[in-house]
């Protein structure tokens, strides 16, 4: 039987319609007695929005970093785009943009897209289209020839964005970022990631913002102390349940028999409170109780917001930190 090389296997799995975009098997990073990740598993479909979501602190850069290639696991397995981590080829098809950058203060807009298209091996008769419809995509083809030394952060946050896409990557990592963007710059943003999946082009969200994640997003990685500690899409992170706050008159005993079994009640002065009502589950509770005689005056479902789901999973983590090694981002 003819043996295949390492090179020969790897072109057949990125060749795959359904390998995904990113897949991690336990990924590990220590430097020293210091733990980064701790085990990072997680898969990443083609054309996703992925959002990596976690506090400062919590490994996603590091994450990042393996990701494209920039250092090497401690230990676990990782895939981009059906190759192993850090494959040279597969990282042609990647655009990023890390957390922390620095183009040279004397250089146009326009020459550091023109060096990084040389950097990425883009064929000059393509350079000029490829850097004008970056500078396009994020707002600064008026500025394309103003040295950077004059650009605020926020403009420089756009150029970074703007090398990241040169050369209409497959997979798109941005590490936080909106976070030198004004809401105008932040609103853009959103709606520059919105055109890349709309193209097919699968982006990894690194961010702390759970508004920009929430806006964004098709699924979620939250990830803590180089874990992650859920994973799944908006709905499925925030729970079907909702809390269902019900202002009521002529509440008999059988009514409230009713609201006991719906749920988790809490009796107080100015109504009552269920938890753990499936959405559902409400137009068939209210019916019931208008047929047992209660009064109706307002039916108010909240469901739980993403800021107080990300706490409260965050919350059940902190009960094994004691026990592990500090992390870093």
């Amino acid at each position: 039987m003819q043996t295949r090389s390492i090179e020969e296997t790897a072109a057949d799995v990125a060749a795959l319609p359904a390998s995904p975009a990113i897949h991690s098997q336990g990924l590990v990073k220590r430097y020293g007695s210091i733990v980064a990740l701790d085990g990072l598993s997680m898969t990443v479909p083609r054309g996703e929005v992925f959002g990596f979501l976690g506090p400062n602190g919590a490994g996603k850069t590091t994450a990042v970093k393996l990701l494209v290639g920039l250092t090497r696991p401690s230990g676990g397995e990782g895939w981009v785009l059906g190759a192993p981590i850090g494959d040279r080829e597969a990282r042609r098809r990647i655009g990023y943009l890390p957390e922390l950058f620095r183009y040279q203060d004397w250089l146009e807009a326009r020459e550091v897209l023109s060096l990084h298209c040389e950097l990425a091996g883009i064929p000059r008769r393509r350079r000029a289209a490829e850097i004008a419809e970056a500078l396009d995509l994020v707002g600064l083809t008026d500025r394309a020839g103003d040295r950077v030394g004059t650009f605020s952060k926020g403009m420089q946050q756009r150029l970074g964005l703007g090398v990241a896409l040169l050369g209409g990557p497959e997979l798109v990592l941005l590490d936080e970022p909106t976070s030198a963007l004004d809401p105008v710059g932040r609103h853009d943003v959103r709606e520059l990631i919105r055109t890349l999946r709309a193209r097919g082009t699968t982006v990894f969200l690194n961010s702390h913002m759970l508004t920009e994640v929430e806006q964004v997003c098709d699924r979620v990685a939250v990830v803590d102390r180089g874990q992650v500690i859920a994973l799944g899409t908006m709905d499925e992170l925030r729970g079907a349940d909702t809390l269902l706050r019900l202002r009521l008159g002529r509440v008999s005993e059988a009514a409230l028999e009713a609201l006991h079994r719906a749920g988790a009640l809490d009796v107080e002065a100015d109504g009552y409170t269920l938890r753990g009502v499936g959405r559902d589950a409400v137009p068939g509770l209210v019916a019931q109780l208008v047929g047992l005689g209660c009064e109706v005056y307002a039916v108010e479902p909240r469901g739980q917001s993403l800021e107080d789901r990300f706490l409260e999973l965050l919350g059940g983590n902190d009960a094994g930190a004691d026990n592990r090694a500090p992390h870093h981002s």
